[in-house]
């Protein structure tokens, strides 16, 4: 009997702010909410900005000055709007004013010459026969002689001006004792912490539960750390003559954002890995983690992401490509002479008349239980993830070019959803959280593909929402916004509409497809299964099931019968409080990151071994060596 495994709890931080308790899906359908929900989201969203602080009994205004809540939000609510997903970079990102290029040079001379440079005009790899003489603070006197190559740096204005970003004036590495670390990591801490804590259920009693390599972390990015703490620094210290440290290498890998969270959140010794495969490399992990639970040989995963590529060299590399939309190409398609802030928040279009990607950066976790613990601990279920499906593309041309494995795994995961709840619900309860880039390239592939599959299931209106054109497309994380995002729709009733698209391209495949420029009401229990889909460079292709939490306790109540069912409300009742207690704590700015350092770190002179098992001081179950021989047909 397969084990199905259930959501128990997720959060992390995107350009719409904390993701557990819905807010970054409330961030999206705002004028949607009521009042006490709408009044919830902009107070978290303000103590996560540093607009607002809470402090005996009250908020507090940035000036000091204690303030009524409605009076408050009246002031700033318009910056928080206006500081949070996509927009122009700001300068917490980069000066997109003064971008320095190196520019390379060759100076030819017989006889010797003399001039003058500002201290900035001065070549990075100033050559031997060059004399300089301080003549001021601003000014330097060269004399050389001779042919030489020399690079100068150069100084422009960026070519693409827009990314989603994290929450203006959010600082992670604030939170806790951040050590220098990359700013992926710092999200990573803030993330995991926040989808363990929404949970409920303090993460001791998840982890007695269990033994100790009956629990699981798969995390990680597509693309590594690359801003000066991680890969990027190391790379590009020794050419601008900086020293590199002893941390730039271990913490740029991919795979850290596991590491980190298994010794400093978890102190978990159970499985780990990161599986990277470009845009779907959330979804590969959340793969990992369904296939463990399912067989039964993992009891709780941790899946997560953490994406940080707001930095001018990734910006440029994909730019490169002719991937990102650049402003020169905005003011082209839109006939512009100029941009203002509403054309940059506007300008990821999936689906419609578009120019290139919007990169973003995000870090999302999903807490993720076997069915049967998910019930004896009394955790909170938001829906469940029977099964991801991974293809490649075959043999192909370009190696970033779209290819055919997600035709595949789309249609893998319409038929599960068709076996599972019937051909009635897959039809007419069903939506699809696109890749949706807003390239013209994915607008034609993806429709075709969705479409295609809608066709072949006979599905005539099938419901397409694109989360990137709120929160830009923050790479391998991209599967996990898709996730933690979407479940609010079982709350609040909305699929969010692809709103920064006024009207839809002519040359899309949507004869069987349900698109919108506006919030498609469907009622909290209207949809019954959510298909995710990504599409990476490279040809890694993932689809997603994910079932509604009316779905997913149907299921149960099969399963484990009404007794069951009974007690586990019970307990239920006892979670949600705590969790409520958590998120109201989150909102006022009075919570904090799980951050272990140096905590209970462990030797093998600290074990105790036998034939049988292994005690873990610290650990409440022993971790059994009763491993059985797979192959006895074969002995």
């Amino acid at each position: 009997m397969s084990q199905l495994p259930v959501i128990v709890g997720f959060g992390g931080i995107s350009p719409a702010g904390r993701s557990s308790f819905h807010h970054g899906y409330r961030r999206l359908i705002l004028d949607k909410l009521n009042d006490k929900e709408r009044t919830e989201t902009l107070l978290d969203l303000a103590t996560l900005m540093g607009l607002a602080c809470y402090n005996d009994g009250g908020f507090i205004n940035q000036s000091g000055d204690a303030t009524e809540v409605n009076e408050l939000l009246d002031v700033i609510r318009p910056q928080i709007c206006n500081s949070t997903l996509i927009r122009r970079i700001e300068k917490e990102c980069f000066d997109i004013h003064h971008l320095t290029f190196n520019k390379p040079a060759k100076i030819n001379t017989e006889e010797s010459i003399r001039f003058t440079l500002r201290p900035r005009q001065l070549p990075m790899n100033t050559p031997e026969n060059w004399e300089l003489k301080q003549l001021s603070a601003t000014q330097t006197e060269v004399t050389l002689k001779g042919d030489l190559d020399v690079i100068f740096p150069d100084f422009r204005e960026a070519k693409v001006q827009s990314a989603g970003q994290l929450p203006t004036g959010f600082k992670p590495g604030t939170l806790y004792q951040s050590r220098n670390h990359p700013r992926n990591l710092q999200m990573t801490v803030f993330s995991a912490s926040d989808a363990l804590q929404s949970s409920g259920i303090p993460w001791d009693k998840i982890a007695d539960s269990v033994r100790p390599d009956q629990i699981g972390v798969y995390a990680s990015n597509s693309i590594g750390q690359l801003d000066d703490f991680g890969f990027g620094g190391l790379t590009k210290y020794p050419s601008i003559g900086k020293r590199t440290t002893s941390k730039q290498m271990p913490l740029g890998y991919a795979q850290m954002p596991a590491d980190f969270v298994n010794a400093y959140v978890l102190g978990s010794v159970g499985v780990t890995g990161g599986a990277l495969g470009a845009c779907a490399t959330y979804l590969y992990n959340l793969r990992s983690a369904v296939n463990d639970i399912r067989s039964g040989r993992r009891k709780v995963v941790l899946v997560g992401g953490s994406d940080a590529p707001v930095t001018p060299e990734i910006i440029e590399g994909f730019r490169a490509m002719g991937a990102l939309a650049e402003d020169k190409d905005l003011l082209a398609l839109d006939g512009l002479t100029e941009l203002n802030a509403d054309d940059y928040r506007n300008i990821c279009r999936p689906f419609g008349n578009n120019c290139g990607f919007t990169i973003a950066e995000s870090s999302q976790f999903t807490l993720l239980m076997s069915d049967d613990l998910a019930l004896e601990l009394g955790a909170d279920i938001y829906g469940a993830v029977p099964e991801v499906f991974v293809n490649a593309d075959g043999h192909k041309k370009s190696i970033s070019a779209p290819g055919i494995g997600n035709y595949i795994t789309l249609g893998k995961a319409a038929a599960l959803v068709k076996n599972m709840l019937g051909e009635t619900s897959l039809q007419q309860r069903s939506f699809v959280q696109a890749h949706g880039t807003s390239t013209p390239q994915n607008r034609i592939t993806e429709s075709h593909v969705i479409n295609q599959t809608a066709k072949a299931f006979g599905i005539q209106d099938w419901n397409v929402a694109a989360m990137k054109c709120f929160l830009g497309h923050s790479q391998g994380t991209a599967g996990g916004d898709q996730l933690n995002l979407s479940m609010g729709v079982w709350k609040y009733g909305y699929i969010p509409g692809i709103l920064t698209t006024n009207e839809f391209a002519t040359d899309i495949h949507a004869s069987n497809l349900k698109l919108s420029n506006e919030h498609v009401e469907v009622g909290s229990q209207g949809m019954d299964s959510i298909i995710l889909n990504s599409k990476g460079f490279g040809g890694n292709n993932a689809s997603a099931v994910v079932l509604a939490p009316h779905i997913t306790t149907k299921m149960l109540l099969k399963r484990h019968g009404q007794a069951a069912m009974a007690r586990y409300q019970d307990k239920l009742e006892v979670t949600r409080e705590a969790a409520v207690a958590y998120d109201q704590d989150s909102i006022k700015g009075l919570s904090q990151p799980i951050y272990l350092y140096d905590h209970n770190v462990l030797t093998g002179e600290d074990l105790d071994i036998s034939d049988r098992e292994i005690k873990l001081p610290g650990y409440s179950q022993t971790v059994s060596l009763d491993v059985s021989n797979p192959y006895e047909d074969m002995n």
